[in-house]
């Protein structure tokens, strides 16, 4: 057994479990080959050592191939509309303040359709866990490109070439104000599960971008940053309160420059001139730079932690609120409020 906090500061005890006890009746239907399934290995190996209830578990899904998600976990789940998972998580987490709720959704889903759901979430600091499953493409609709496709896609929906600018998920929920923000990737089951502890543990709302694998209508979008022969060189891994290196000998960097960052080669501007991760830095600033020093995934790409900071929970907000409310009942005086300025008659 684990001890659980209570809201009141007592402890309850919280079954010992093993991934069996997460994982459904369903069968799971993706494509074989399909990195959703890498995706849920690592969450359902993850969930035991969380110490986290069964019944106290709610996954929020929209629509597309990464929305099957709740049906293979063996806890309260929704599979909801296109795009407005986290309008209803958000309404639930509000609500039932002492659930864990995570939303899954596609780069479609979340951030066409969705994405003015998903930017309030973030903005307000909704305690939800947010997992962005990015394949760059439309795969339950079968091949469309997405917000997310790199221009000149060629795709069912743009025959010649998409002429769009791709969003950058990273860069968007920070502009949003996200108070943690992370990327992790499918190939990496260790990596995912790290990024989606951070993510639970963080007090407020948290975004994981996740970059996934389509094999049969994207296959490959990101093998260039990580098959395991070029990781190293590929992948810049971010680590709080230390200098940003990658590559095989740690020959790379990453440093200032003109406000921005650039990558370098250590031997030419030292050990000290890298830049020391700061994942808790108010200032969003250098999180977004860090976003866009790479244009796509075929440049050395940041993994890990862009942004960790404690600016307060919406809901507790909110709750606060409402225990004012409660403790000046009596006071108030409801017709003076529903006639007060600006009133007219017709």
């Amino acid at each position: 057994m684990t001890d659980t906090l209570l809201p009141d500061g007592g402890t309850e005890d919280v079954p010992v479990t093993k991934r069996a006890d997460w994982q459904s009746d369903q069968e799971v239907r993706w494509c074989p080959g399909c990195g959703d399934y890498s995706i849920l290995t690592a969450l359902q190996l993850l969930m035991p050592d969380l110490g986290v209830r069964r019944e106290k578990t709610v996954f929020v899904s929209g629509i597309g191939c990464a929305a099957r998600f709740p049906y293979y976990m063996n806890t309260y789940g929704m599979h909801s509309i296109h795009g407005r998972a986290p309008a209803i998580a958000t309404g639930l987490a509000l609500a039932r303040p002492d659930l864990d709720v995570w939303v899954v959704g596609g780069d479609g889903d979340m951030l066409s359709i969705g994405g003015n759901h998903l930017i309030h979430a973030l903005r307000r600091n909704i305690d939800i866990n947010i997992l962005l499953f990015n394949n760059q493409i439309y795969g339950l609709t079968k091949g469309q490109f997405s917000p997310t496709s790199e221009r000149g896609k060629v795709t069912k929906s743009s025959p010649i070439g998409s002429c769009a600018t791709p969003f950058n998920p990273v860069s968007l929920a920070i502009g949003a104000e996200a108070s943690f923000v992370a990327r992790t990737h499918d190939m990496d089951r260790h990596h995912m599960q790290e990024m989606f502890r951070r993510a639970y543990e963080h007090p407020g709302a948290s975004i994981v971008e996740v970059y996934q694998n389509c094999n049969v209508f994207n296959d490959g979008a990101f093998e260039t940053i990580t098959k395991k022969d070029v990781r190293d060189d590929m992948l810049i891994p971010l680590r709080h309160g230390e200098p940003i290196r990658f590559g095989t000998e740690g020959q790379f960097g990453v440093a200032r420059h003109d406000g921005g960052v650039e990558i370098v080669e250590v031997a030419d501007v030292g050990v000290d001139a890298l830049l020391v991760h700061d994942e808790a830095r108010t200032d969003p600033s250098t999180a977004f730079a860090l976003s866009r020093l790479a244009e796509g995934p075929d440049r050395p790409t940041p993994v890990g932690v862009f942004r960790a900071v404690d600016r307060g929970e919406y809901g507790e907000a909110m709750r606060g609120q409402v225990d004012q409310m409660e403790s000046d009942r009596g006071n108030g005086d409801l017709r003076a409020l529903l006639h007060s300025l600006p009133t007219w008659t017709v």
